[in-house]
Formats: structure tokens, C-alpha cells, sequence
């Protein structure tokens, strides 16, 4: 899937997702991007986005991805995340970009870049994703 269509046909239009405003730009089971805006609801006390939205964006990115992939041989559930929060961020808008490290039978690794307009390194994560074959039926 190069060009998902509506971020709803990836259930990206509802709960926590939708509240943080992430969009995708792009997804395959190779290479997610999403977008999100920076809005104040976003930021921490000081006024910065909170490392929160970093991991969520993060996360999001592997597992859209990591479900293209794995498609319908089960379900991805993230096992890990670390992010590494590398600038302050106050406005615009950030761009995440995902691809995989490391794509076995029972896990995934995938690297994810944030980055903000002006295309600065923001923020670097890795989320390890276990793959969950479903039984037939299930």
C-alpha cells in the first residue's frame, strides 16, 4: 500500500490518534510518514511538545508500518519504544518517517526520524513490534 487513502482505513481517525491530530502522508510495510500539527494542547508546562507526542508519533509510524507488512498473517503490537529527544519544538508542524531495521518472524524493529518544517532532526526512536499470528477464525 503506497497511497493508504483516507487515514481512516488504517484506524487512524479515532481515539488518542485523532485527539493528537496525526495524519499519514504516506504508508507501506517499507516506509511510513505521518504528520501531525504542533498545537498548544500538544506542549508541556514550558511550552515545548511534550516527549509524548514524540512516542506516540513514533510508535504510530512502526506499527502502521509493521502491520503493512506483516498484513494478514496476524496483528503488530508494540513491545518497545525509546525516543531520544534531540530539539525543542514550539510550532509548525512534525514529519515522522519510519522504516524497518529488522523485520523476523516473530519481531520487528523500526527506526523512526522526526523532524520539523525547516527538515532538523527533532527526535529518533526505535520501537520493537511483536508479531501475533492469529489463530484461523480469530
Amino acid at each position: 500500500m503506497t497511497s493508504p487513502g483516507p487515514d481512516d482505513d488504517l484506524g487512524l481517525q479515532r481515539g488518542f490518534i485523532k485527539l493528537v491530530g496525526v495524519r499519514v502522508a504516506e504508508a507501506s510495510g517499507d516506509r511510513v510518514v505521518l504528520t501531525c500539527p504542533v498545537t498548544p494542547d500538544l506542549h508541556q508546562p514550558f511550552g515545548l511538545v511534550h516527549g509524548g507526542v514524540y512516542a506516540t508519533l513514533a510508535e504510530t509510524a512502526a506499527s502502521v508500518g509493521g502491520s503493512l507488512w506483516f498484513g494478514d498473517r496476524g496483528k503488530v503490537v508494540g513491545v518497545s519504544n525509546h525516543a531520544d529527544f534531540l530539539r525543542a519544538v514550539r510550532q509548525g508542524e512534525l514529519r515522522a518517517e519510519a522504516t524497518p531495521l529488522s523485520r523476523g518472524r516473530t519481531t520487528q524493529l523500526w527506526q523512526v526520524e522526526i523532524a520539523d518544517e525547516q527538515g532538523r532532526l527533532i527526535a529518533h526512536a526505535k520501537v520493537r513490534l511483536q508479531n501475533l499470528s492469529e489463530a484461523p477464525g480469530a
